[in-house]
């Protein structure tokens, strides 16, 4: 009997070294390729779950999306769509005031700009990632194309996932930017929180651009990634659960919001056919009088001075 226990001791620790690390997942996606091959073709040279997402007007967006696609990398579209900040904006760029039929010519447009596409993520877009009327136009027109939604969170109250009820589209969120500023200590700081994200939370996707730092820290980096992160394609992602954290957002195109409906507008009052009668203040002695007598304090002191509830 104690050499069964000792064996199934055994057998129970040998499992325990034996079971696989649980893994954070982490994915990656460079934005606005297109427009310099020479630093783009250093990211295809990277793991092939680095994933791209290529501007449709792009001089060589063709091009590398063709050569993302053949070397092994996903791609995405990456949608101009517009920003809050007034400045001015590019061609085919999604506006909430857009009609559906618009926003379905630039998708179906850039869809054969860019072959291959599996997602299509925003290039910057508050404005428009923060209309809901503007993003259920792009989450039915994504639908008809079976391309999954990656926010990139440009602003906090995104509608993208609460426009996509009811569609066949996916929607992924952003967790961090690796390079808003171009300075490889930021880069390499933000990198690592993506990892604490992905190990924390089980999953999470970061964003960066082709800048020659950010493809420097990457190439370093993704060499002595921690053995308990899996680097993964964004569509890997597309059935883990997926919180929205936003609030309705109804503002109608323009930025104009329709003031509520007042229930009571257009009600006529109503008039009395003849003159009231005056009331004098003898009646309203009387009235307050009767009031008194009926009342069932009245009526139980009355009992009680009666002899009433007392026992015989």
């Amino acid at each position: 009997m104690l050499q069964f226990r000792h064996l199934a001791l055994s057998l129970a620790v040998a499992l325990v070294f034996s079971a696989p690390v649980l893994a954070g997942k982490l994915a990656i996606v460079i934005d606005d390729f297109g427009y310099r091959p020479q630093t783009e073709n250093q990211v295809l040279a990277m793991p092939q779950a680095i994933s791209v997402a290529v501007l449709p007007n792009a001089t060589h967006a063709r091009e590398m999306a063709t050569k993302a696609h053949n070397s092994g990398h996903e791609v995405l579209i990456h949608l101009p769509m517009a920003p809050l900040s007034k400045q001015p904006l590019e061609k085919d760029t999604l506006r909430p005031e857009m009609s559906s039929a618009e926003i379905e010519r630039i998708i179906s447009d850039a869809v054969s700009k860019v072959p291959y596409a599996v997602g299509l993520n925003n290039h910057m877009g508050s404005a428009m990632t923060s209309s809901l009327f503007g993003m259920q136009k792009v989450m039915q027109a994504l639908e008809r194309y079976n391309l999954y939604f990656l926010d990139s969170m440009t602003i906090g109250n995104s509608q993208a996932m609460r426009a996509a009820t009811g569609t066949g589209v996916k929607v992924l969120k952003r967790k961090v930017f690796l390079d808003d500023t171009q300075n490889e200590g930021d880069i390499r700081r933000q990198f690592n929180r993506a990892v604490e994200l992905a190990r924390r939370n089980g999953s999470a996707i970061a964003i960066g651009h082709p800048h020659p730092a950010t493809v420097r820290v990457l190439q370093q980096a993704l060499s002595s990634l921690p053995a308990d992160i899996t680097l993964v394609r964004p569509s890997s992602l597309l059935n883990e659960p997926q919180i929205d954290t936003s609030t309705p957002n109804t503002t109608a195109p323009g930025g104009i919001t329709p003031p509520p409906r007042n229930p009571f507008r257009g009600v006529k009052q109503c008039k009395t056919k003849q003159k009231p009668q005056p009331v004098y203040a003898s009646r309203f002695f009387s009235v307050v009088g009767e009031s008194i007598s009926d009342s069932s304090l009245v009526h139980y002191m009355q009992n009680q001075w009666r002899g009433w509830g007392q026992k015989q």
